[in-house]
């Protein structure tokens, strides 16, 4: 159960689903194109294997659990043509599916052309996404970069034979697919209403959000829009310091409880709540918070009817988890989770978080019974720089130099939640920082480059304690269409109470300020500080 709780937070989309599709329309109706294989041009190097389609009739759209948690039914689906395309790299031996659901009826289709991103080891999911796009009006696209459609296994492709990291299926997990699938995804679409598309996004959360960031560095002219959210960039040195609590725990010789974390985050939580003028029971800046875990030392806390003592160790060990990974001469490697964040996924002694653990197995140590569990901050450290030497230019998706996406008139909108329990918020507020330096200031980024960071909100799925964003695809919408910059990100929360909370996220650096005045559940007495 808990394995799939994980699963369920670490995903872009918490769904992955199987449609029941009826025969392919073999004529046109009414005008609207054939449901029916094209012509489809490939990018350089890449072969098409193979073009089928498939017609689907619409209506409400349910999808089933496995192998991640199922989510609700979309009704009021249009007709839509599933066109899956196969193909193959020139010396790889791979073979990648591609999959476009289109609008049957052209007069459903906006002009629009979405690519949707995966999660965890998931490249792309080829349901419930490209449904929900259709029904916005978009063609959407997925790709499976040829490794399948399992998000947490990836002993089928990984290594080959002879126990060697397979370079190509990494490579396409980690970035040519996507290029592939914006290449053929538009052409398709091209093919298939007889014209071009008129604006391209892509739209993705944690491994959606590193390939978004990974398309604007490497294929700059793919898409107009990027939308990348709790981006898993780093991906080199993120993987492996989600492991670093297991080092710690051995190490200081401690073995916290769940109950124990929780009152570590309920104590900070409790100390810098009101640090922006509002108790809430959300921190709104944690980088602010200062409060230190060793304050909680003594404090009895009863976990399923045994009473614990709060020992130095422990609260030392925390210490270490949230301020993050160092070497064993105290250099800071990476960062730990916010303070405020839930900490049993990345902290729970004996249980390290599958997405580290089997990078570390199956790329950076090759050995798939390799127990990370015996961590120490040595070995920890060798790993750590293994990753990055070896990786980082693979998947780290982590070049500022971004100066040919700002000259393509790019836009990418991202956000991270500052309670986000898997993907440390700070790795992604180190990159934008890295790509100010790389402009000469953050003015010149905000023009192709917005950051968000969300008060209370997880890891890409609603379900935190602070509002969630209403409209993020439609603010970068407005941005490339309309040259709106968003200033502000709405979003909202409903609380246990049904009282519904509202913000106006404000565009990093700035932080909301309560005015003092009216009800602090309202954006309208917030400003941007």
């Amino acid at each position: 159960m808990k394995r799939r709780l994980i699963i369920l937070l670490a995903v872009a989309i918490p769904v992955v689903a199987t449609l029941a599709p009826v025969a392919a329309d073999a004529t046109s109706r009414g005008g609207a194109p054939t449901c029916a294989s094209v012509p489809v041009t490939a990018p350089s190097g890449t072969r098409v294997e193979s073009v089928t389609a498939v017609a689907n009739a619409g209506g409400t759209v349910s999808f089933p659990a496995p192998p991640v948690p199922g989510g609700a039914p979309i009704d009021n689906v249009p007709a839509w043509c599933d066109i899956t395309v196969v193909v193959t790299h020139t010396g790889a031996n791979d073979h990648v599916t591609i999959k476009v659901s289109l609008p049957q009826d052209p007069r459903n289709w906006s002009g629009r052309f979405q690519a949707t991103g995966g999660s965890a080891y998931l490249a792309g999911d080829f349901t419930y996404p490209l449904v929900a796009a259709v029904k916005a009006g978009y063609v959407a696209a997925a790709t499976d970069a040829g490794i399948g459609q399992n998000p947490v296994d990836v002993s089928g492709w990984a290594l080959t034979s002879t126990g060697q990291v397979n370079g190509p299926l990494l490579e396409n997990f980690a970035s040519r697919s996507l290029h592939d699938m914006a290449v053929v995804g538009k052409d398709v679409a091209r093919k298939f209403y007889g014209r071009a598309v008129s604006y391209a996004y892509w739209n993705g959360c944690s491994t959606g959000g590193r390939q978004g960031y990974q398309e604007a560095q490497d294929h700059p002219d793919d898409f107009q829009g990027i939308l990348a959210k709790a981006p898993a960039i780093n991906w080199d040195r993120f993987a492996v310091a989600s492991l670093w609590s297991q080092a710690v725990f051995n190490e200081e010789k401690v073995a916290p409880t769940s109950c124990e974390l929780e009152a570590f985050t309920a104590g900070a939580i409790q100390a810098c709540d009101t640090l922006d003028g509002v108790r809430d029971g959300v921190i709104d800046n944690p980088a602010d918070c200062r409060w230190d875990p060793r304050a909680l030392v003594g404090t009895k806390v009863v976990c399923q009817g045994r009473e614990i003592t709060v020992s130095a160790a422990t609260a030392d060990a925390i210490r270490k988890v949230w301020a993050g990974p160092v070497s064993t001469s105290g250099e800071k490697l990476w960062y730990g989770p916010n303070k405020g964040a839930t900490l049993a996924p990345l902290a729970t002694p004996g249980t390290p978080f599958f997405v580290g653990e089997t990078w570390v197995r199956y790329f950076v140590q090759r050995d798939p019974a390799f127990d990370v569990t015996k961590l120490t901050y040595r070995t920890f450290e060798q790993l750590f720089r293994a990753s990055h030497q070896k990786f980082a230019d693979v998947i780290g998706a982590d070049d500022p130099n971004l100066a040919r996406f700002a000259r393509a008139g790019g836009k990418l909108l991202s956000w991270h939640g500052q309670t986000d329990e898997l993907v440390p918020t700070q790795g992604t507020v180190d990159y934008r920082q890295r790509v100010e330096r790389a402009f000469g200031g953050a003015r010149k980024v905000d023009d192709f480059y917005r950051l968000f960071l969300l008060p209370g909100v997880n890891h890409c799925v609603p379900g935190g304690a602070g509002p969630f964003p209403t409209d993020d695809l439609g603010a970068l919408v407005d941005w490339v269409e309309k040259g709106k910059a968003p200033a502000t990100l709405h979003a909202s929360v409903t609380g246990a109470d049904g009282k519904t909370v509202t913000r106006d996220v404000c565009r990093y650096p700035k932080v909301a300020r309560y005015t003092g005045h009216g009800d602090p559940a309202s954006a309208a007495n917030f400003r941007c500080a």
